[in-house]
């Protein structure tokens, strides 16, 4: 069922409950009632798509241009971060490549829960790292894009299913 018959129909059986009208001018009020509560769930959640869209390719190019790239381009800073907790750079172009996959993933409807959920689990790690190696600075940035990225992960599970059809067609 789509977005728009389920908020029409969950609309339809909130109205069912009310007493019935008594008068043509009551039923025409009623009736206009149940198309503006509908016409507005449909606004809603079309608003409500578009943000969760825009937040996506806002984290995309966080990833993809102010996390990833210097990694992969072997920035001085993200060397030096790296030469402290002494993994050098295989793990830095490791993570700066699964980061900028994660991006691209993004933004890629499919991609878009599983890409979310694998940037949590590296946030995870990065937040283990600030407070280990780093003594808890800058700890809360990855707790901070966890957020976004679990309410893009729910939203867009769906696309879950997805994703299994594809995969098992290609198995």
């Amino acid at each position: 069922m789509s977005e728009t018959t389920a908020s029409a129909a969950s609309a339809a059986s909130a109205n069912s409950l009310a007493p019935a009208p008594s008068t043509p001018s009551e039923a025409s009020a009623a009736s206009a009632k149940r198309t503006v509560v509908a016409e507005s769930a449909t606004t809603r959640g079309r608003r409500a798509r578009i943000a969760l869209r825009a937040l996506q390719v806002l984290l995309a190019l966080f990833y993809g241009l102010a996390s990833a790239l210097p990694k992969l381009i072997a920035n001085s800073a993200a060397v030096e971060s790296f030469d402290k907790i002494g993994w050098g750079s295989g793990a830095m172009y490791t993570i700066g490549a699964l980061e900028l996959a994660g991006a691209v993933g993004l933004l890629i409807p499919v991609l878009q829960s599983v890409a979310a959920t694998a940037l949590s689990a590296l946030m995870v790690g990065a937040f283990v790292v600030q407070m280990t190696a780093f003594h808890g600075e800058n700890a809360a940035t990855p707790l901070i894009l966890i957020i976004p990225l679990a309410l893009i992960a729910w939203a867009r599970r769906g696309q879950n299913v997805e994703l299994l059809r594809v995969v098992r067609r290609r198995a």
